[in-house]
């Protein structure tokens, strides 16, 4: 077998929060909180969750444009933690970024000739394809190489930002909402897209989104984030049919359903409060505040992500009970 293209061990960040004219340090938020991430050759991993609950933060630390407090990162063999830039040049090759808003991403004085250009004047290396044939392979026209960013709409922008990651043919890409800010006809053209270049080049994915139903559509793999901590973690299929983490199952009541009558008929969990600040967090597990099945051990124990199945990983001291055929 290949071994993974990510492997991610315990990321943790901290930042610190200062206050007054001494910016004197009074605490800290922790963003990540011991997150491990493993995403095969080919693979498309969905992590989900609030906003706010350390997604963006770790797509950041898996391409170390934030450094980790602590914990490991290791990319297509490699350890990432360790390297200063000079070294963590050569790795970057191999991953690469799509980010949520495609206009703050791109120069906006630069044309998309320039923009397509810059990972090989970046890396030291000749083009592996003229820009021409990188813009058709994301469907835009080769005429749009000459033009600036402002001149195209969100979705034709985020195809720039697409061919610009793909531009050194990267092994992993980590997507950070690349589709949350486009419209839904516009949405599908893109999820589309990626799927479409990961079998030609195969790709493997990070792909970071609130919106479960586009989750569902993308990736093998799924996992649960809350208050910067992975709760849950199965394939594609068995999260939303076996969910186990009551987190997970407020989430996927939120989902719309296509058939009007289901949806009038199921049952719709809300959640009461608000996510905790990461500032001040709860004691135990960090889901208690706002579970229906908060118990006395869920203030006194955090509950550690084990598995419950083949494949199927659940922090939580009381998960949902699973059929005798999924335990096996």
């Amino acid at each position: 077998m290949n071994p993974p293209v990510l492997e991610a061990s315990d990321l943790v960040k901290r930042f610190p929060v200062r206050h007054g004219l001494t910016r004197r340090l009074v605490g800290h938020v922790t963003a990540v909180d011991g997150v491990s991430l493993c995403v095969e050759p080919g693979q498309t991993l969905g992590v989900v969750g609030e906003s706010g609950c350390g997604k963006s933060t770790v797509a950041r630390l898996l391409t170390r444009l934030v450094e980790p407090t602590s914990g490991t990162i290791r990319v297509a063999g490699r350890e990432l933690t360790a390297l200063d830039e000079v070294a963590l040049r050569p790795v970057r090759r191999d991953l690469q970024m799509v980010f949520q808003d495609p206009f703050s991403s791109l120069n906006p004085r630069q044309t998309v000739q320039q923009i397509l250009a810059s990972p090989y004047l970046y890396q030291g290396l000749k083009p592996k394809e003229p820009v021409e044939e990188l813009l058709e392979r994301v469907g835009l026209r080769p005429e749009h190489a000459a033009r600036y960013p402002h001149e195209f709409s969100g979705g034709q922008a985020q195809r720039v930002g697409i061919a610009r990651a793909l531009a050194p043919r990267p092994k992993l890409v980590v997507c950070d909402e690349p589709v949350s800010a486009l419209d839904v006809s516009v949405q599908a053209q893109i999820l589309n897209l990626l799927k479409d270049l990961q079998e030609e080049y195969g790709l493997a994915y990070v792909f970071i989104a609130h919106d479960l139903g586009v989750v569902r559509q993308i990736s093998a793999r799924v996992a649960v984030m809350y208050l910067g901590a992975i709760v849950e973690t199965a394939d594609r299929d068995t999260l939303f049919s076996h969910a186990a983490h009551p987190y997970t199952h407020a989430l996927l009541s939120a989902v719309p359903l296509p058939d009007p009558d289901a949806e009038r008929s199921r049952e719709r969990i809300t959640l009461r409060g608000d996510l905790p600040s990461p500032l001040h967090p709860p004691s135990g597990c960090p889901f208690r505040t706002r579970c229906p099945k908060a118990a006395d051990r869920c203030a006194a124990e955090r509950p550690a992500l084990q598995a419950i199945a083949t494949g199927h990983e659940v922090a939580c001291h009381y998960p949902e009970p699973l059929s005798a055929e999924r335990t096996s």
